[in-house]
């Protein structure tokens, strides 16, 4: 299955080189686009499982927290790499990384939340987590998306949700130093408040880690996520012009990039929370979060001021009371030791609200 994938990805990075430029010129045929589409959407979800899978692997060498934050990097350079692709293919994409950071924190809090919660309560009644460790998480996650996709509504320099480049510079960096200060408290002196809290409290020794060299689990991880970054321009030229040919909500575009970045890592939290290991699920869903304020709300900053390029971040004001609600809610529901069916619920009733606001803002 390795083998095939990689060959499927690297072979689509071949037939691209070669005939791509003649196969997206001709997109105006509605066959040839959706045939690819579905290809490249296809070999890059394919890819993502491999990192997913090589990066699990990695987590069982290394340990908690490394791991998951191994996981959660990879999947937010996917990212990255897709919105990137897409703001310098199109240059007229102004809403494209509102819009996925917006979709993947309502994905990962609402969806991947809820519908996780809803089947570990069905299965496991009540399910209990660490308490500090998705404490810390959501002291992150809080002020950095106020400040990248609300603040920006109310600054008086501006008057459409986007920020001066004295603004932008300044919140990149405050962003990136936050995200670097709580990734060296996750991986030092805080390490136990993202491990399992009852394995913590009963002082259990590790487990010995499996025999071998991390170093062939690397360059595998970094071969699966090559590809995706090569084949993004492809796709977001597939998906930019989908998307105006099918006079489809602009915000679609950033909830298919959230959807397709964040799949195998949501399959991966639900995994978790169905075996009653809620503590990961917690780190894969808010360390998800959490990477992709830090990383991605510089990074498309960046891409902005380095091309002229407007950024609009500022939420619509639907927008700002789901994700505010969606925020009281998380504070909420990981505020308790144990968790039910009934954050579940109400987690994925946000998510539905979510999606008809895309088509019906």
């Amino acid at each position: 299955m390795m083998v095939l994938r990689l060959i499927a990805g690297w072979g689509s990075v071949g037939a691209f080189q070669i005939f791509g430029a003649g196969w997206l010129g001709g997109l105006a045929d509605p066959m040839l686009a959706a045939l690819l589409f579905a290809w490249l959407l296809g070999v890059i979800i394919w890819l993502a499982f491999g990192v997913v899978h090589e990066a699990e692997d990695l987590a069982h060498r290394l340990g908690e927290p490394y791991g998951t934050l191994i996981l959660t990097l990879s999947i937010v350079i996917i990212e990255v790499a897709l919105i990137a692709a897409v703001m310098l293919g199109a240059q007229e994409a102004p809403t494209l990384g509102r819009d996925t950071m917006f979709a993947v924190l309502m994905i990962v809090l609402n969806g991947v939340v809820g519908l996780g919660l809803l089947l570990g309560g069905q299965r496991h009644m009540e399910q209990s987590h660490n308490l500090r460790g998705a404490a810390a998480y959501l002291s992150v996650i809080i002020p950095l998306t106020i400040i990248a996709l609300v603040l920006p509504n109310f600054t008086s320099s501006t008057p459409d949700g986007t920020l001066t480049g004295l603004q932008a510079g300044f919140f990149s960096l405050f962003t990136l130093v936050l995200y670097g200060i709580f990734i060296l408290l996750q991986t030092g002196r805080h390490r136990g408040h993202f491990m399992d809290a009852e394995e913590e409290a009963e002082n259990a020794p590790p487990a010995p880690p499996p025999q071998g060299s991390t170093w062939p689990h690397l360059a595998l991880l970094l071969a699966n996520i090559l590809p995706i970054v090569i084949l993004a321009k492809s796709l977001a030229k597939v998906l930019d012009y989908g998307i105006a040919v099918l006079g489809a909500p602009p915000a679609l575009g950033g909830v298919l990039i959230a959807m397709v970045v964040f799949t195998p890592e949501g399959i991966s939290a639900l995994r978790a929370i169905t075996a009653n290991q809620l503590t990961r699920a917690v780190n894969l869903c808010l360390g998800a979060a959490t990477s992709t304020l830090g990383l991605t709300v510089p990074a498309v900053l960046v891409i902005g001021l380095a091309t002229g390029q407007p950024v609009v971040l500022g939420l619509a004001p639907a927008g700002m009371v789901v994700l505010v609600t969606t925020l009281i809610l998380s504070a909420l529901t990981f505020s308790r030791p144990r968790t039910t069916t009934l954050e579940g619920a109400v987690h994925l009733t946000l998510f539905a609200v979510f999606l008809v606001l895309i088509f019906s803002p």
